[in-house]
């Protein structure tokens, strides 16, 4: 989880790697119809400058807007929250709120590492995921137990696409139980 660790450490945008560096007047890229409107981003913005300088905010995933159904259906399972590109977008927005936002990007990482194929892309995409998330050396460590991490320094040496496996649903199962039920009753969600 995030451990009180402010936003502004730099994130690496998990959609094609990109990250944006931004200013307290300029707007994210790829905004979809749930991130925060631009007053709302402004006021926040200028809220966290007072303590920080945000560096990077992470894209947003592309999305299309989902209909009334589909956010309905997210209050009655995270798995379809989570299987929705704008659920996720939400989601992560309400996470950076609780300053744990570094959990679905560590989810997201490992995701993407899954689709890979290409030895060598494989190693690198580890590599990364483990120095972004898992080293307790990161500012952006993800909570998880010893027998996770042991079983990951294990497996490093020969990485395979779903090397992250056990950690990823250790994480998965925090978001769904810690998370989840304080973003359902949240603003963020109920404004929907």
């Amino acid at each position: 989880m995030g451990g009180g660790r402010s936003e502004t450490s730099a994130l690496s945008g998990t959609g094609g790697g990109r990250a944006m560096t931004t200013t307290q007047n300029s707007q994210r890229p790829n905004a979809c119809c749930f991130c925060w409107n631009e007053e709302e981003r402004r006021r926040r913005r200028r809220r966290l400058s007072q303590d920080t300088k945000m560096e990077t905010i992470p894209n947003c995933e592309a999305c299309t807007k989902p209909s009334m159904e589909e956010i309905r259906l997210w209050s009655q399972s995270f798995d379809k929250l989570m299987k929705n590109p704008a659920g996720r977008n939400v989601f992560r927005e309400f996470l950076r709120t609780e300053y744990s936002e570094d959990n679905m990007l560590f989810w997201l990482a490992c995701e993407d590492l899954k689709q890979e194929i290409n030895k060598n892309a494989i190693e690198e995409k580890a590599r990364s995921i483990y120095e972004d998330y898992i080293s307790i050396l990161s500012p952006k460590e993800v909570s998880l137990d010893a027998r996770v991490r042991e079983m990951i320094n294990r497996k490093r040496q020969n990485p395979t696409p779903h090397v992250f496996e056990d950690a990823q649903l250790q994480i998965y199962t925090l978001m769904h139980r810690d998370s989840y039920p304080r973003f359902l009753s949240s603003s963020i969600y109920r404004s929907l």
